[in-house]
């Protein structure tokens, strides 16, 4: 097992591509099993995620392989429709091949993906969706079992206890554009990603409307076809590399960029006092200011602040000037990175889904455990700013998410390597 080993203090100056976004490729990858035909999914990022989700393509039966950003999937022996434990246990978004597999297929099996570190995460939402669709499911011995001799459209409310749920409208999408008649889902997630995976149908040829807002309307097909299609550009990893640039002081052109995506954290951002944000074309400069202050940050549901941001903003104002209130209103337990940000120095107290950060001068290196994909991403930014040397171990979270990141870190001066446990 690798740890990061991050001498701190340096000012990252340069210019950094992003790759695509890993929650847009993933169902995008699933959703070619509604289809017999050939599917090339273009900008798909190499990670531990994207490579488990090939992996569960071919265990169903697709040929599917993954080289130099490009996916090529085919038909091969597509029979099988039960995704395994094994597989699907390695990442909850893997429960996405349920719509698929039920829309072509008719049937399903898969496993319950279980819980995760930043909280409980219930499947209430799919099962809702596919069971209005006219799915019998059962739930035994941890899988999820669907079938329907036919599926039918219908109206529906996906909302949840903490708003929209992103996978549970994919699938739900997924299944609904094979089914018979016409689909509406309310309260439907917003998210750029599920926009892209509705382009993607849409090319398949798809009929739906409304993708990007809380409706989306569904008018059933007889079947898809094929189709090719480049994933959006990740707006986490994009945020990362802002927060990058701020902390430590520096001057980063980040290309690759779509703008649209990235309004609730460049606002918060401006809040605080960034004002260096320079957008040209698809590409943002962020130069660091030294005149930060203290903002009070709470995630929402797209287009609201995102959760999956949370952690690296804490960061930030762990060394901002003033006192910040962090409040969690996705998962409410994602605060697995405080305590270890309070052993590089950092002042913060957390009070339910709230956390209260007074920001201090610096941080300072330590050895650090990251918990999460995005607890990983907020560590590493912590140790780019703190002094001394940081050491963050089980890095494999950080592989699940961002590509080459050590690469990227590397070539804006960052002083970063990778040891063996």
């Amino acid at each position: 097992m690798d740890k990061l080993v991050i001498e701190g203090g340096v000012k990252l100056k340069g210019e950094v591509t992003v790759s695509g976004a890993k929650n847009a490729a993933l169902p995008i990858l699933a959703a070619t099993l509604l289809t017999d035909q050939p599917c090339i999914i273009k900008g798909v990022p190499n990670l531990r995620d994207t490579n488990s989700m090939i992996k569960i393509l071919r265990s169903l039966g697709k040929n599917a392989e993954l080289d130099k950003g490009v996916a090529a999937v085919t038909r091969g022996k597509f029979t099988n429709y039960i995704a395994d434990y094994k597989l699907v246990s390695t990442m909850r978004a893997s429960f996405c091949v349920l719509g698929p597999l039920l829309g072509k297929l008719k049937k399903a099996k898969v496993s319950l993906p279980g819980g995760c570190v930043i909280g409980v995460r219930p499947v209430d939402l799919h099962l809702k969706g596919i069971k209005a669709l006219g799915a019998d499911v059962d739930i035994e011995g941890g899988y999820v079992s669907a079938k329907a001799a036919k599926l039918k459209g219908s109206r529906m409310y996906l909302g949840g206890m903490y708003g929209s749920s992103v996978l549970a409208t994919d699938n739900v999408m997924m299944a609904a554009v094979l089914a018979s008649g016409k689909t509406v889902i309310e309260c439907a997630a917003c998210e750029p990603e599920v926009a892209d995976l509705a382009e993607f149908l849409i090319k398949m040829g798809a009929k739906i409307k409304g993708h990007g807002t809380p409706i989306i309307e569904i008018e059933g097909v007889k079947y898809l076809n094929g189709a090719t299609h480049n994933v959006i550009p990740d707006r986490i990893e994009a945020g990362t590399l802002m927060v990058a640039s701020l902390i430590t002081h520096g001057d980063i052109l980040i290309k690759n960029v779509f703008f649209e995506h990235l309004g609730a954290l460049i606002d918060k951002l401006e809040e605080a006092g960034a004002v260096n944000i320079i957008k040209a074309d698809s590409s943002l400069r962020v130069k660091g200011s030294k005149k930060l202050k203290a903002v009070n940050i709470t995630t929402l549901p797209y287009p609201g602040f995102p959760t999956d941001m949370q952690a690296q903003m804490m960061s930030l104002m762990s060394v901002t000037p003033g006192i910040s209130v962090i409040t969690e209103k996705i998962y409410p337990d994602r605060f697995m990175h405080v305590a270890e940000l309070n052993r590089m120095g950092a002042h913060i107290q957390r009070e339910g889904p709230h956390a209260i950060v007074e920001g201090i001068k610096g941080l300072s290196g330590a050895p650090v455990m990251a918990s999460d994909l995005r607890a990983s991403a907020c560590l590493v930014l912590a140790g780019l700013a703190a002094r001394g040397k940081t050491s963050v171990s089980r890095i494999y979270h950080l592989e699940r998410g961002y590509e080459n990141i050590e690469e990227k870190l590397g070539k804006l001066g960052a002083k970063i390597w990778r040891e063996k446990e």
